[in-house]
């Protein structure tokens, strides 16, 4: 059923229309270690999203003129089900998920010391069961998960989160309505130990400030993703 435009995304009171306020992420559950033949994996839901990364590797490259002499090389999947979406989505991958694939891979492997491991490839697949809005940013959080739960030496976990725009006012983690007809999205990844970015991205326009107000709304929304991924790393070895 096709979702229409609200008359406005704000109450009287500042509360979104799923109850959340300007700044607050939705409900995130993240679970580490959910596949037994992965070498790494995660779950995670946030919102309405449900996505599972798989991890696989370092391990030999194929075809071997792939390799890199020096180091090893970073292949992110990403995808998304038939029915992740209300409108079944046609099968196989498009131009879009190539993009996200592209972007998603450049972010990660910036957190991974890929030097330790030459002539290797670090398989990650991700598959987008339920999508909601936000799926390049959540798919990122759940993947830095499923490489640590591999055992891959990083410098830090990679958070990745986005603001948006709606009603005039910027707001974290939009939804899928605020997705659709909100005024501008701003997707980041980041290490937050450090705060070094590696991924930033922006749909629909912004002003300079609002620009500012935005990164740093995001930089907020991964340092408390931040927190949930290490907690599940933490209950996964307490398992």
């Amino acid at each position: 059923m096709k979702k229409e435009k609200p008359d406005s995304f704000l109450d009287e009171n500042g509360r979104r229309l799923d109850g959340r306020e300007i700044n607050e992420l939705r409900p995130v559950e993240i679970e580490a270690d959910v596949l037994e033949r992965a070498d790494g994996s995660c779950h995670i839901k946030l919102g309405d999203n449900k996505i599972l990364a798989a991890v696989y590797g370092p391990r030999e490259v194929h075809p071997r003129h792939l390799q890199e002499p020096d180091r090893a090389i970073v292949r992110y999947n990403y995808s998304m089900a038939s029915f992740s979406v209300s409108d079944r989505k046609r099968p196989g991958p498009g131009r879009r998920s190539k993009e996200i694939s592209k972007v998603s891979k450049e972010a990660l492997e910036s957190a991974i010391f890929l030097r330790k491991y030459p002539k290797s490839v670090i398989d990650v697949f991700i598959e987008i069961i339920e999508s909601a809005a936000g799926t390049r940013a959540t798919s990122l959080t759940a993947a830095s998960v499923a490489c640590a739960d591999a055992g891959i030496p990083m410098r830090d976990l990679v958070a990745s989160c986005a603001a948006g725009k709606i009603d005039g006012k910027i707001a974290l983690d939009i939804n899928e309505l605020e997705d659709n007809f909100g005024e501008a999205d701003v997707p980041i990844a980041m290490m937050p130990r450090t705060e070094d970015i590696t991924l930033l991205q922006m749909d629909g326009n912004l002003t300079r400030e609002e620009f500012k107000e935005a990164v740093q709304l995001a930089k907020k929304g991964c340092k408390e993703l931040y927190n949930e991924q290490k907690n599940a790393l933490k209950r996964r070895y307490e398992r």
